[in-house]
């Protein structure tokens, strides 16, 4: 079981609730966007939410929760 915080998730849902299926796609081009300036810390972020959008698509319990 995974856990997000909420900022995670909330972006998480924008994205699924924007692109459906495609969120993961989005994501990963957004985080390929801070990878290529050099921001690790906004990489890590999108990471998270890549890692978010992915357990809530695949209905991970878990996921929505806070922690």
């Amino acid at each position: 079981m995974t856990r997000f915080s909420g900022a995670t998730l909330s972006a998480a849902r924008a994205l699924i609730g924007q692109y459906g299926e495609d969120a993961e796609i989005i994501a990963t081009l957004r985080a390929a966007e801070f990878a290529a300036e050099g921001d690790t810390r906004g990489l890590a972020d999108w990471d998270e939410i890549i890692a978010c959008v992915a357990a809530l698509q695949d209905g991970d319990p878990g996921a929505a929760a806070l922690h």
